[in-house]
């Protein structure tokens, strides 16, 4: 565990006690001591640290909060905690003031845990399926299904970095309609090229990626017409979509993003999964036959009304599919699924969790996070997309355009369920107003100063040997209190499911870096204050590779 975390863990452990010895000696009848929640304020004159704590117990007091408060302060034994006030604002919050020699100690703790440093353990025990792009095998990646990719998989970064153990699925649905489309698409756009006339399917894919795949499959397979149409459309869906799954993860592993598992739907007919997982829902007595059809009794969970698992002409559902697919992951041994769906599905998390708990598992052992859409603009107006017309931005195109390490951090810069405009004329643009490039200087800058002394021969001593307490300025101390905050903020991002956290403590990382370079110079000044500032550097470059490994974005050493 980090200092950090340690010293929270002290202060709460004092706060809690203090509340136990203000109501033995005050007479306070309490029913149950809240967990004290320690939060930093947003304004540096409140302290370093602060708690409402005083106000959750004003119910169970019934005194006012500032009074409780006052109370609990007069009580509090702060050996070992590092306060050196602690004072009451406002409606009742207690503010805690720390010293500093605590920030010492956590360029120390950098120092030791290197690569390590903001790593837990906390959710070792926890075995996560997250499952998240999943776009159907019909074309190649766009922007959209980008950032599905890049929450997803920083997402999975977060937990494991938590102490989760996380595996990333991808579900190819290549048994569904589309699939299905695609395969006539891609034969019909054979027959063309074989010299017939073909009426194009519709609702098909008329987009250019279509022919020129039907041109390589005429040179593959030249002999595909001979076959018998059920065998020309079975062979063409079959290729087509597994040549599209080959390009998709071709796409994906150039954006960063690799998954453990591609779960192919088309397994799970074969297996007959979805008949077994309805004949264990009439056995349990959750399904009914009405009107020719067999019904699902989600209402029975929660859901707004029952659900049709096979219709009356004996076809599964898409919902029976789904059904089936996430009871195979429950059986291959995940304790907790979660999956990232796009805004057209919200409509469909209640059924899926009334499916879950039909099946014998908790309800908040599944979980869904709606990505909301991306709206691309260029030269200020919207890129329009469709995949079926084949106007669309691929995931090869952005990357090409305004690279990796910008177009995911874009993509990570809101909160999963907000609309994101995607700036492609700022992601590309290589100045101090494009964030990543601003948090990407701040590790080059540190790299160059530290090639400097290099160069210039300057002793750079350990955190253990330097005189840390020569650091006493406020943009040294703010420096570290950010540094600091790392392994939080990897916890909160993880409990909370939400890695743009992440990637706003980057910002704000390089930011305080960026004044502590303007008010702070390093090389040239007296020797011990210069190794001290030293150590400062090399324990901000780590924290910045850190964090930024877990976002996905590199850490360029010259730029």
């Amino acid at each position: 565990m980090s200092v950090a975390l340690k010293l929270q863990t002290r202060i709460q452990t004092a706060l809690t006690d203090a509340i136990s010895k203000a109501a033995t000696g005050e007479g306070w009848t309490i029913s149950d001591i809240p967990a004290v929640e320690l939060e930093i304020p947003r304004e540096k004159a409140h302290g370093d640290l602060a708690t409402n704590v005083a106000m959750q117990l004003s119910r169970d007091v019934k005194l006012a909060p500032r009074r409780i408060a006052e109370t609990i302060i007069r009580h509090l034994d702060v050996t070992g905690t590092f306060i050196e006030r602690a004072e009451v604002a406002g409606p009742g919050f207690i503010n805690l003031r720390l010293g500093n020699e605590w920030l010492y100690e956590v360029l120390r703790d950098i120092e030791n845990q290197g690569a390590a440093y903001g790593y837990s353990t906390t959710a070792q025990e926890k075995k996560v399926m997250l499952e998240f792009v999943s776009a159907n095998p019909v074309g190649p990646m766009n922007v959209v299904n980008a950032r599905a990719a890049a929450v997803g998989d920083t997402l999975a970064n977060i937990m494991q970095a938590a102490g989760y153990e996380v595996s990333r699925e991808y579900y190819v649905n290549d048994a569904g309609r589309q699939a299905y489309l695609f395969g006539l698409s891609l034969l019909a756009r054979y027959k063309e090229l074989a010299g017939q006339e073909v009426e194009f399917p519709e609702d098909g894919y008329p987009a250019p990626y279509v022919k020129e795949l039907a041109r390589v499959l005429r040179q593959e397979v030249p002999d595909l017409l001979e076959k018998s149409l059920e065998e020309q459309e079975a062979f063409c869906k079959r290729w087509g979509t597994d040549r599209m799954v080959r390009q998709q993860q071709a796409d994906l592993a150039a954006f960063g993003v690799n998954f453990d598992v591609w779960f192919r739907e088309r397994d799970l007919h074969a297996t007959r999964q979805l008949n077994k997982v309805i004949e264990f829902l009439q056995e349990a007595d959750f399904l009914y036959e009405e009107d020719g059809a067999i019904w699902f009794a989600s209402s029975r969970f929660g859901d707004d009304k029952d659900r049709v698992m096979v219709k009356s002409d004996g076809v599964p559902t898409y919902l029976t599919a789904d059904v089936a697919y996430h009871w195979d992951k429950y059986r291959r041994g995940f304790d907790h699924l979660i999956d990232i769906w796009g805004p057209d599905h919200h409509g469909y998390i209640g059924r899926m969790h009334a499916a879950i708990q039909a099946l014998g598992y908790p309800a908040d052992s599944f979980e869904v996070i709606i990505l909301q859409l991306v709206t691309l603009l260029r030269h200020g107006e919207k890129v329009r997309m469709s995949k079926r017309a084949g106007r669309f931005v691929s995931m090869t195109e952005l990357l090409e355009e305004v690279g990796k390490d910008a177009a995911r951090y874009f993509f990570l810069m809101r909160a999963p369920d907000s609309h994101l405009d995607f700036d492609l004329a700022l992601a590309a643009e290589q100045s101090q107003e494009n964030p990543v490039y601003y948090i990407q200087y701040a590790h080059a800058r540190i790299c160059s100063i530290l090639r400097q002394a290099e160069e210039d021969a300057v002793y750079c001593p350990s955190a253990q040997e330097a005189d840390l307490q020569l650091l006493q300025t406020e943009a040294e101390m703010d420096l570290i209190k950010k540094l600091a905050q790392l392994p939080e903020e990897i916890l909160q991002a993880a409990e909370r499911r939400e890695p743009h956290h992440i990637a706003r403590y980057c910002h704000e990382l390089a930011s305080s870096f960026h004044s502590f370079y303007t008010h702070c110079r390093v090389l040239g000044e007296d020797e011990a204050l210069q190794g001290a500032r030293l150590v400062l550097l090399k324990a901000t470059r780590q924290v910045l590779q850190v964090a930024l490994g877990i976002l996905g974005v590199s850490t360029p050493e010259r730029m």
